[in-house]
């Protein structure tokens, strides 16, 4: 079922513009088929072009009903849908993590990961996309209450995401549908992944499944 909703939600574009041209075939086929029957001298001919009027009548209502029913998906329920923009992530065990969160266990990289700094940080717009706790080159462990602000013009949802330092392999941990403006995002239970150095990223995507620029911030994890 997600498989199917992700391809309408993808080739978004695609139908509309397969719609409109189907929409102008039967349009041109309806009125081909409206002048005939107002041309036509005798009964039988006649009602076959009325008949011909009714078919392309009917193919116009369907073909609208359909392209209602995408710009419905497309703008409404697509994005209070994260699992059609989320980016696929390791399967979580249940057993071991709360059933609010996707927290995968990450194996970082032996190599040795570059240093944490401050100045890491990137992206973050404040009052809009915004991670204030924690903090730049903080350290956490535990249970971690993430805090911010997720406020953007036509605004969707909005998830955050954790990364090795060092690698582009970013897992999702949760998401929200609610405006945040300078409020509690969401947890993050550190515990389930191995102590080091990580970059937890903020993305905020708007009602048209844009994603903007996300707020990274270094951090580092201690053991429990």
């Amino acid at each position: 079922m997600t498989s199917i909703l992700r391809f309408f939600d993808f080739y978004a574009p695609l139908i509309y513009l397969l719609l409109v041209l189907w929409a102008a075939i039967a349009a041109r086929h309806l009125w081909r088929a409206w002048r005939e029957s107002h041309a036509a001298v005798f009964g039988l001919e006649r009602e076959l072009a009325q008949r011909r009027v009714n078919q392309g009548i009917a193919v116009i209502v369907m073909i609208a009903l359909l392209l209602v029913g995408e710009i419905i998906f497309d703008s409404i329920l697509a994005p209070s849908m994260p699992a059609l923009v989320m980016l696929q992530t390791p399967t979580a065990n249940p057993l071991a993590v709360p059933t609010d969160t996707l927290l995968p266990f990450i194996t970082p990289d032996p190599t040795p990961s570059p240093a944490i700094t401050p100045e890491a940080a990137g992206g973050c717009i404040p009052g809009q996309i915004t991670i204030t706790f924690p903090e730049p080159a903080s350290e956490v462990r535990g249970q971690v209450m993430i805090t911010g602000s997720a406020n953007v013009p036509d605004f969707g949802f909005y998830k955050y995401e954790m990364s090795p330092l060092g690698q582009d392999l970013w897992s999702t941990i949760s998401a929200g549908r609610e405006i945040v403006q300078d409020g509690d995002l969401g947890r993050w239970d550190t515990s389930q992944v191995t102590p080091g150095d990580y970059l937890l990223r903020l993305v905020v995507t708007d009602n048209q499944g844009n994603a903007f620029p996300p707020c990274v911030v270094p951090v580092r994890v201690l053991a429990p």
